[in-house]
């Protein structure tokens, strides 16, 4: 028998629909995804990803076979989930992006770098005694820029540029001040060196490190060619921009026997050895730009504020995870968070001019642009980087021996969770992308499980007796 509806119910149910279509397009969404009959399935996916804010959608499916019998141990398809696809993690380190997987990154970038410091994840511990560096080295000057500080004097004595304009300001800049880091005078900043410093900075490091091994070499009077049988120099560095959006790099540096890790370094090994290659090759090491008839040469090489700084076996150990978490939180940073570019490309050069960056940023935007047009300069893809200022390079590089791989740190999260390898089988797996993203809707209810995952980890670590470990 089909009910009856009273005019007091018609005109409830269209004040509902009348009070939904007020509702924000995300608010409707999210209520729509709520009542569809497979929406807790669809949050254990969303769970699962952390709350990624940007999954990726497959479809496919995976079959386990015995490989003795042919027996099917385990099967799996998309077919049976909501929408007939599988929601996975994009794994994308900037925090402006994925919160979620950025902090996930975070948290693995911690663990590759305390293991070189302090041992573990198949590092052994005596790597705590090995020879090692905090090592800080920056961009030369292109130019004076407002600074913090009691008074803002870049240039002592002050005076005045061929524009006119005075190279001291005086003035008392706090941190969060938007003109730290903008040039005093914008016609005299080297906007060309800081460019093609940036592209340039990847191969500066090799050269560094090359250089390295080879001044160790010589002061043990040892052939450089056969270093390698009697040390290796192992790091992990990341890169970051300073406040007036040129790159520096802090690095750990270790020092250890032909075999890496598990090989002590030769008596000739030191820390105080290694600090005087180091700040020696760091003075020394030069890059060339190709020459240009429009730029000329240009030689390249670190700035002349370097910091070295020895860990020493004999602290009791919070300086060695202080460097770890110093290093991880800067891995997360997207060049729009620390306000020295944007986190996607430029597509054209109209895109600098509504890019949301300071116009320091955006003349340096435009030098990538101008100078990535000149033939001589191709190779460096300047204009493909021009949202980096030019920088090409890896936030985080490291040397094959010096820890674990993110890899290896996946494959130990998913046996934690419970995705075991099983032996003697075969798997046969097809999938396919099919998408990325969430609807409006679904935005918000992935915020939602990722707040409450991160006030969860909070909740854990606070529970954790004084030292414990929960990232």
């Amino acid at each position: 028998m089909t009910p009856e509806f009273t005019p007091a119910d018609r005109r409830a149910a269209l004040d509902r629909a009348a009070r939904l279509r007020q509702l924000p397009e995300a608010d409707r969404d999210a209520i729509r995804i709520a009542q569809d009959p497979d929406f807790r399935r669809w949050l254990d996916q969303i769970t699962a990803t952390g709350g990624c804010s940007h999954p990726v959608h497959l479809t496919g499916s995976t079959t386990v076979l015995d490989g003795a019998t042919g027996e099917i141990l385990r099967h799996y398809d998309t077919r049976s989930e909501p929408g007939e696809r599988l929601l996975v993690r994009c794994r994308n380190r900037r925090a402006t992006i994925c919160p979620a997987c950025s902090r996930l990154h975070a948290g693995d970038t911690f663990h590759l770098v305390r293991a070189g410091l302090l041992g573990g994840k198949n590092v052994p511990a005596t790597v705590r005694t090995r020879p090692r560096l905090f090592v800080t080295l920056t961009a030369p000057s292109f130019g004076p820029v407002h600074r913090t500080g009691e008074l803002c004097r870049p240039r002592r004595g002050g005076g005045a540029c061929t524009h006119g304009r005075s190279l001291g300001c005086g003035a008392v800049h706090g941190v969060a001040d938007l003109l730290v880091g903008q040039p005093l005078c914008p016609e005299c900043y080297d906007y060309t060196g800081h460019v093609l410093w940036h592209a340039h900075a990847s191969k500066l490091w090799d050269r560094f490190v090359i250089d390295v091994r080879r001044r160790l070499a010589s002061s043990a009077s040892i052939v450089q060619s056969r270093f390698a049988q009697h040390a290796r120099l192992s790091f992990a560095r990341v890169a970051e921009y300073q406040k007036r959006a040129a790159v520096h790099v802090h690095a750990v540096v270790r020092l250890d026997g032909p075999d890496g890790p598990a090989d002590d370094p030769p008596a000739w090994g030191t820390a105080d050895r290694l600090t005087d290659a180091v700040r020696a090759s760091a003075g020394r090491v030069l890059v060339r730009t190709p020459y240009s008839p429009a730029v000329g040469e240009l030689v390249l090489r670190w700035g002349s504020q370097i910091d070295i700084r020895q860990l020493r076996a004999d602290s009791d150990g919070p300086d060695d995870d202080a460097v770890a978490a110093y290093v991880a939180k800067y891995v997360t940073k997207g060049a729009r968070e620390t306000g020295a570019g944007t986190d996607h490309k430029l597509m054209a050069s109209a895109d600098i001019d509504t890019a949301p960056v300071s116009g320091h940023v955006r003349d340096l935007m435009r030098t990538c642009w101008r100078l990535g047009g000149l033939p001589e300069y191709a190779p460096l893809h300047l204009r493909t980087w021009a949202h980096t200022l030019g920088y090409r390079g890896h936030i985080l590089t490291k040397s094959r021996a010096y820890s674990t791989t993110y890899a290896a740190l996946r494959a130990e999260r998913a046996h934690h969770v419970g995705h075991l390898d099983m032996p003697d089988t075969i798997t046969d797996a097809h999938w396919r992308y099919v998408g990325s993203g969430h609807t409006p809707g679904a935005a918000l209810i992935a915020a939602g499980v990722a707040e409450e995952l991160a006030l969860n980890r909070v909740a854990a670590r606070e529970s954790l007796p004084a030292g414990g470990d929960a990232v």
